[in-house]
C-alpha cells in the first residue's frame, strides 16, 4: 500500500470515531487504555496558532494521528502517535511526524521533542526512522503525601537560589536543561528562571539549604486521574528533583510530600533524572520509584 496520495491534514470533529476505533486498545496487553479518546474532542477545539492535531486521511479511514504544541517560541512537542492498525509499515508515522516538523518550524520552533515509554520498542524505532535522536532518559519518584513530614535541613521558595543550584547541577546536565512544562502535561521543556519565579510566586517551589543550596523542585500542577476502582484521585506533580547526596533528597521529598498534602493530593510524582545514584538515593530515601525509565527524543528543526 502507497499512503504517498493519502492527505495529511487538521483533525476535524467528525474523524472522532474512527481516532477511537484505533486507539481504544493501544496498550491493551499492559492493560491501560489509550488517552487518546479521552482529549480527542478538547484537542481538536483547541487547535490554533500553538497547538495543531493532524491526520493522515486514507479517505474512507483515518490511517493516523499525530498531534504538535508550542511550548515556547523555540520548543515544539510532538505526542499522540498513533497508527492505524490496517496501515502499518507503510510510512505513516513517517508522515505525520515530518508534517509535525514542518508546521513546528513554520511556527518558529528549532527543536521538536517527543517522549516514549522504554517499553514501548516499535515507538522508539519509530520515533528514530522519523528523523528524532535521544536526548535523555528520566524516572518518577512517588513521595507519599504527608502533612507531618518534617525535612531535616530548611527548605524555602528562593527562586534565585534555585536558578543558581539548578544550572551547575548533574541533574540539568543529565536532562539537557530539561523539565516538565507547566503548561503542557507529560511535556518536557527548558527550565526557566521565569519557570522558577512563577513557581516561588505560586508557594510550589522547594529549595533545600544546608550550608549552601543542596536540592530544588518545583510544582507544575495538580489534577484528577482515574484510579483502579472507577473513582478518581488526586495527584500533585512536581517538574524536576535535583539534589547534592541522600539527605538532601531526604529532606526534598519531605517538603514535596508536606506541599502535596496541603493540596489534598492522595499521590505525587516528581521527575528525576534516570542514573543508578539519583534512582537509588529516591529508594533509599523510601520516595518509591516507578519501575521503568521514558525516554525523550529530539529533532533539530533548524533548516527545514
Amino acid at each position: 500500500m502507497d499512503v504517498s496520495g493519502f492527505e495529511v491534514r487538521p483533525a476535524r470533529p467528525g474523524d472522532r470515531e474512527a481516532v477511537v476505533s484505533f486507539t481504544e486498545d493501544t496498550w491493551a496487553d499492559r492493560g491501560t487504555g489509550d488517552y487518546i479518546g479521552r482529549v480527542f474532542e478538547e484537542w481538536v477545539a483547541g487547535d490554533g496558532d500553538g497547538q495543531r492535531t493532524l491526520v493522515l486521511d486514507a479517505g474512507d479511514d483515518v490511517a493516523g494521528i499525530c498531534q504538535g504544541v508550542l511550548l515556547s517560541p523555540t520548543e515544539a512537542w510532538a505526542q499522540g502517535m498513533r497508527v492505524n492498525p490496517a496501515f502499518r509499515g507503510e510510512g505513516v508515522s513517517l508522515a505525520l511526524t515530518r508534517a509535525v516538523f514542518d508546521w513546528a518550524a513554520g511556527a518558529g520552533a528549532t527543536v521538536c521533542r517527543n517522549m516514549v515509554f522504554s517499553w514501548n520498542v516499535a515507538g522508539l524505532g519509530q520515533s528514530r526512522a522519523a528523523g528524532f535522536a535521544p536526548e535523555t532518559e528520566f524516572r518518577w519518584a512517588h513521595p507519599t503525601p504527608d502533612a507531618d513530614a518534617t525535612p531535616a535541613h530548611d527548605v524555602v521558595a528562593d527562586p534565585a537560589a534555585a536558578w543558581s543550584y539548578w544550572t551547575d547541577s548533574p541533574a540539568r546536565e543529565h536532562l539537557h536543561g530539561l523539565g516538565l512544562d507547566t503548561g503542557e502535561s507529560w511535556a518536557l521543556s527548558e527550565v526557566t528562571r521565569e519557570r522558577l519565579r512563577a513557581a516561588a510566586d505560586e508557594d510550589g517551589l522547594f529549595v533545600v539549604q544546608d550550608e549552601g543550596t543542596r536540592a530544588m523542585a518545583y510544582r507544575t500542577r495538580t489534577y484528577e486521574r482515574p484510579d483502579d476502582e472507577g473513582g478518581s484521585e488526586r495527584w500533585a506533580e512536581y517538574g524536576v528533583g535535583a539534589w547534592d547526596a541522600y539527605e538532601h533528597a531526604e529532606s526534598l521529598f519531605a517538603g514535596v510530600a508536606r506541599d502535596a498534602a496541603r493540596l489534598d493530593a492522595d499521590r505525587t510524582r516528581v521527575l528525576v533524572p534516570e542514573t543508578a545514584r539519583v534512582v537509588s538515593d529516591a529508594a533509599y530515601a523510601r520516595a518509591g520509584i516507578s519501575d521503568e525509565p521514558d525516554f525523550v527524543l529530539a529533532a533539530d528543526l533548524t533548516g527545514r
